[in-house]
């Protein structure tokens, strides 16, 4: 194990993709990690018994950022979708400066921020209407936080890595919702008629984060553009879910309202509106084409292809177990 500090991973907690925790148990066989959690609860102590060191704390709150960060000079920045997720961003931020001797900053950002141009973002409604597809006329709050993270982080002068990843293959959109219709029907319930996209796992996420984080300095103030392999039509995920799961499956297109009515506002709109905005911005994206594109960034940082959607949906937890109970 390296005498190096150890490099503080915030996210440690979450569950959507699991990025931050799969890239601890990447980093622990040759680094020390700090583990920045907003509960000692199991997944806590799961990263304890890994090795991990935990820091238990709120990452809206200064003092403890400050603690956290203490004695790290190498930051893996994440958090769960929130209101305040720029505050959570600048407020590390500052910590780091006051701090002084960062090597590095690895931002999890979005795929969205390679296309949220200042002109795009200000132009007329039915400009960006036009542009953006699928009646989206407006970014999620959480867009738009992302965008202006990354702006804070540019001005910061901190040595700054973006990570813009594409859909992840685990999000609740892709493998969530339309579980009930799979597993009952063996259909697959999406609103994006033919067009294509190329989600990623978040396992290769985390291992070019993870490769960042040991060997930062040709990384240092680049943004990255990560996807999948392939562009692939809802009929090609539905023949990976069928590999996935053992059994035949079709797609089944549905009308993009009705559908975000039925996924989203019914499961989230009163309970998490800030979750539900952000998760209906994206499906009206990808219905308008937003995300149809295949870059070959993430080939030239690991030196091998992406993951395919097959493989994600094959090792995604939720899935195994709606398998295990069906």
């Amino acid at each position: 194990m390296s005498k190096r500090p150890p490099i503080l991973i915030t996210g440690a907690g979450g569950e959507v993709g699991s990025v931050s925790r799969t890239m601890i148990k990447m980093l622990l066989q040759q680094c020390a990690v700090r583990a920045f959690v907003r509960t000692d609860d199991e997944r806590a102590e799961a990263l304890r018994q890994a090795g991990a060191e935990v820091f238990v704390g709120d990452l809206l709150n200064g003092s403890d950022v400050a603690a956290a960060l203490k004695g790290c000079r190498r930051i893996y920045f994440s958090m769960s979708l929130n209101p305040y997720y720029s505050d959570a961003t600048i407020l590390m931020a500052a910590a780091a400066r006051a701090q002084g001797g960062i090597e590095v900053f690895v931002n999890i950002s979005e795929f969205e921020q390679t296309f949220m141009t200042f002109d795009r973002m200000t132009a007329e409604r039915e400009a960006r209407i036009a542009w953006l597809g699928g009646s989206v006329a407006e970014w999620s709050p959480q867009q738009r936080a992302h965008w202006a993270s990354e702006q804070a982080l540019q001005w910061s002068g901190l040595p700054v890595v973006n990570i813009r990843a594409t859909m992840f293959a685990e999000n609740p959109i892709l493998s969530w919702f339309p579980l009930k219709q799979l597993l009952s029907a063996g259909e697959l319930h999406l609103p994006f008629a033919t067009q294509k996209i190329a989600p990623i796992a978040a396992y290769d996420v985390a291992e070019v984060c993870a490769k960042i984080l040991t060997d930062p300095p040709s990384h240092i103030s680049m943004s990255y553009a990560l996807t999948g392999p392939v562009l692939k039509d809802m009929h090609g995920f539905a023949e990976d879910y069928g590999a996935a799961l053992g059994r035949q499956v079709s797609y089944v297109p549905q009308d993009l309202d009705a559908w975000i009515g039925t996924y989203i506002d019914r499961t989230l709109a009163s309970r998490n509106p800030h979750i539900a905005d952000h998760l209906k911005a994206i499906t009206r994206l990808v219905a308008g084409g937003r995300y149809d594109v295949v870059t070959d960034e993430l080939e030239r940082l690991l030196g091998r292809a992406p993951k395919t959607v097959q493989w994600a949906l094959e090792h995604n937890p939720r899935i195994r177990k709606a398998l295990e109970g069906a």
